[in-house]
């Protein structure tokens, strides 16, 4: 893996791409740098590592033993104090990034060959485009999408979240249906390439999220402001998807539902918050029929989250603000680029398990 460092950049050269990587625990962190670094080339990089461990375990000094180009910035978490969430770990490593792009990776990511140029090229010739996204494929079983952000993250007009290769808990195989770029709504965290001069009119990531949902929240912003993000599959990545959060942890789906309603409130306009919050809080009460098949979590989840949201109204009022100050762009323009229909609809009701059957 060494003579890859010589596609690092020279000392006092500003490197093309800064790649950002939050490190909570574990080796997984020197594997990841590992495919980093032997799967780069041609491209000027710097790595970032933004320290969030609770405890040393380790894994941070071996990780320098093998790569000992990597900066390292700290969260102001771990080391005894509460995780700060992979929002502020991309945050700090975003602030003192000196690349043109950054690509905000997470560390049980293994990006493929070839990986970088690609997203480099989808925004070095298009400046409306701020952000982009690789094919996500699993690293559990390498022919599936990865349930998080498969072939690109698409919204409905109620707010809820979906992919191109994944809708609720139906995974697509990949077998070249999703070969084509196109525009979609948001990103994956962990797999998200942006230019870095496009933040100061998006601002950063919002850090109260803690975990889930803050890369839809940027991308929205990025909307706000005008910018378009693409779904990029030539650049192939492969994600242990909840590696640091179980799938089936109850507090991976609270944070999944809180986050969802303050995103909301922070990014649609007022009018529109005036009918759709609503309906879609009426959508997340529908969730307590699961209580009587024994499924707990994601409806007291669910209560949870809107407790939180009606307990800290200021909290959320401050947040909108600093969120509507980068908006640009017309309440039509944004719907536009939301499915127009309803994928809880589509899923539940007509009983359809992809975009392409669903029409988005």
């Amino acid at each position: 893996m060494e003579e890859a460092r010589d596609f690092q950049m020279k000392e006092n050269n500003k490197p093309l791409v800064s790649i950002i990587i939050p490190h909570y625990l574990g080796d997984i962190l020197s594997e990841c740098l590992a495919f980093v670094y032997a799967r780069t080339s041609d491209v000027s990089f710097e790595v970032i590592v933004a320290d969030d461990q609770p405890y040393p375990d380790g894994s941070l000094d071996r990780a320098l033993e093998k790569f000992p180009d990597i900066r390292i910035v700290k969260t102001g978490g771990g080391h005894g104090k509460p995780s700060k969430g992979m929002g502020a770990g991309c945050n700090r490593g975003l602030e003192v990034a000196k690349g043109t792009y950054a690509m905000l990776l997470n560390s049980d990511v293994e990006v493929g060959e070839g990986w970088l140029p690609p997203l480099i090229d989808a925004l070095k010739f298009d400046p409306e485009i701020g952000a982009c996204q690789s094919r996500v494929r699993s690293l559990q079983n390498r022919k599936m999408f990865d349930y998080g952000g498969a072939a690109g993250g698409l919204m409905d007009k109620w707010g809820f979240t979906f992919c191109q290769g994944r809708i609720f808990e139906f995974v697509e195989e990949d077998v070249g249906q999703y070969n084509h770029s196109r525009d979609i709504f948001w990103a994956i965290g962990g797999a998200m390439f942006l230019r870095v001069d496009c933040l100061e009119k998006t601002g950063l990531i919002d850090e109260e999220f803690v975990m889930h949902m803050e890369e839809i929240d940027l991308s929205w912003r990025f909307h706000l402001a005008g910018y378009r993000i693409v779904y990029v599959p030539d650049s192939l990545v492969y994600h242990y998807g909840g590696f640091t959060l179980g799938a089936e942890s109850y507090r991976k789906a609270y944070f999944n539902h809180r986050n969802q309603l303050v995103m909301l409130l922070k990014n649609f306009s007022f009018s529109r918050l005036l009918y759709k919050f609503p309906v879609r809080v009426a959508m997340e009460l529908a969730n307590l029929g699961l209580l009587l098949k024994g499924n707990w979590k994601h409806p007291v989840a669910a209560i949870a989250g809107l407790l939180w949201v009606l307990l800290h109204p200021f909290n959320i009022l401050r947040r909108r603000r600093e969120a509507q100050r980068f908006r640009s762009v017309g309440d039509g323009e944004i719907e536009r680029r939301l499915f127009k229909g309803s994928v809880v609809y589509h899923y539940f009701i007509r009983g359809a398990k992809t975009v392409r059957e669903i029409g988005a």
